[in-house]
């Protein structure tokens, strides 16, 4: 029988609880890797015992804490690697590195600073070639690059956010550069990242579903005249984005007698500064069961004006059979079937009237929601993501082996100099 392929998994933390968009991509993506026929050890800050008993993948905690965001400012790597680059997990990638991988994944651009010890580990490893695969949730520079240019505050808060957006682009393009695979999360993100890679060594995962399943639903005069958005707030973007929509949206929805339910993390310090202001809006935190919420709504909304990538509250709407109104910039990695189905705007402000323009047209409501679910069921499995994630790795691995047969490997870029 063949052996199964090895894969190390290097991330920034553990991804259960699934709270945020990005671990649900990770732990789901390490899940179906598996799925395919690998095996997956997964490294990262946090509790590996928060993953379900029995799961697939064998979670190593780093166990540690992480830098303080202060010595992070002042590393050389953007901030999120910089946090990360601890003593104890580069001992701890040390200890993995003495055994044998097929393929080495960075998980994100904060997982970079392991960059120029997992290109010296595949160069120890000939004959044996091990794949150094990145898995890329977002184009990170552009994302960075807009959050500084829209930034609001304090100077040396936007310096800071400068700062870092340029060490985002260097780290970013340092890891595409040196990588034998690459996968984006939308073709979008994927033709942004400008690699030189040829076609098969690159693929685009946009995100399966796993999650609730609505049965039928009808929207009528009955259902309340609410809107609602479902997400996790403690990254600073989804802050940003949170904060510039209630801006716009309170006064309007408030007019014209529709209520707004934000669900989920809100940190206090924002909830201090929006709360006072509200008279349409109630933050009602994390809550478990988020289906009485949904199934109220007339509407879901994605406002994400600073931020690329594919946006996974999108597949929850879709499943739980909300129509989603969004900005045309954030539909990023839809197919266009899905994409006719949106209520999109250009701007905040088209978003907000067009959503006070739609929500009393429950005919085209139900139509936009169960078209798009319907759609979705047949576009979006965890399983199809993995099988393709390993065949680009194993496809990869083939042609190594066939060059081997009548000469050397092709020689890899020199090892890039450290950010550290």
């Amino acid at each position: 029988m063949m052996q199964k392929m090895k894969c190390l998994w290097i991330a920034r933390y553990m991804p259960y609880p699934l709270d945020a968009g990005a671990k649900v991509y990770s732990a789901k993506l390490a899940e179906s890797l598996v799925a395919a026929g690998a095996s997956v050890r997964f490294l990262g800050f946090g509790r590996p015992d928060a993953a379900p008993s029995g799961s697939p993948v064998e979670y190593v905690s780093v166990g540690s804490s992480q830098r303080s965001q202060l010595a992070a400012i002042l590393s050389r790597l953007p901030i999120a690697a910089a946090i990360d680059a601890t003593d104890e997990y580069e001992l701890l990638l040390e200890e993995q590195l003495r055994a044998e991988w097929d393929a080495l994944i960075l998980d994100g651009y904060g997982s970079g600073w392991a960059l120029q010890r997992c290109l010296a580990y595949v160069r120890e490893q000939s004959p044996r070639r091990t794949a150094l695969v990145h898995i890329s949730h977002n184009h990170e520079a552009a994302v960075w690059s807009a959050m500084a240019r829209e930034a609001r505050g304090s100077l040396p808060r936007r310096a800071v956010l400068w700062q870092n957006s340029l060490k985002v682009r260097a780290l970013e393009r340092n890891i595409v550069a040196n990588v034998d695979v690459l996968s984006a999360i939308s073709d979008e993100d994927l033709a942004a990242l400008q690699t030189q890679l040829p076609p098969e060594q690159t693929v685009t995962l946009t995100p399966g579903y796993g999650g609730v399943i609505a049965r039928e639903r009808f929207i009528g005069d009955w259902t309340p005249r609410r809107v609602v958005i479902v997400g996790s707030f403690r990254w600073v973007m989804k802050q940003e984005n949170l904060a510039r929509f209630i801006e716009c949206a309170d006064p309007v929805f408030a007019e014209n007698n529709i209520h707004l339910d934000i669900v989920g993390d809100v940190p206090d310090e924002l909830l201090a500064q929006l709360r006072p202001k509200c008279r349409a809006t109630t933050f009602h935190g994390f809550v478990n069961d988020m289906e009485p919420l949904l199934s109220q709504a007339r509407i879901a909304v994605v406002p994400e004006l600073i931020g690329g990538g594919f946006k996974l509250k999108f597949l929850d709407y879709f499943f739980t059979r909300v129509p989603v109104a969004t900005l045309s910039a954030a539909a990023a990695g839809l197919p266009q079937p899905l994409r006719s189905l949106l209520i999109a705007s250009d701007s905040l402000q088209g978003l907000v009237d067009s959503i006070v323009a739609n929500i009393d047209n429950t005919a085209q409501l139900n139509e936009r929601q169960d078209r798009a679910f319907h759609i979705a069921r047949t576009l979006f499995r965890w399983e199809d993501r993995g099988v393709r994630l390993k065949h680009a790795i194993s496809h990869l691995q083939h042609q190594w082996q066939q060059t081997r047969q009548n000469a050397a490997p092709p020689a890899r870029r020199a090892l890039p100099e450290p950010l550290k």
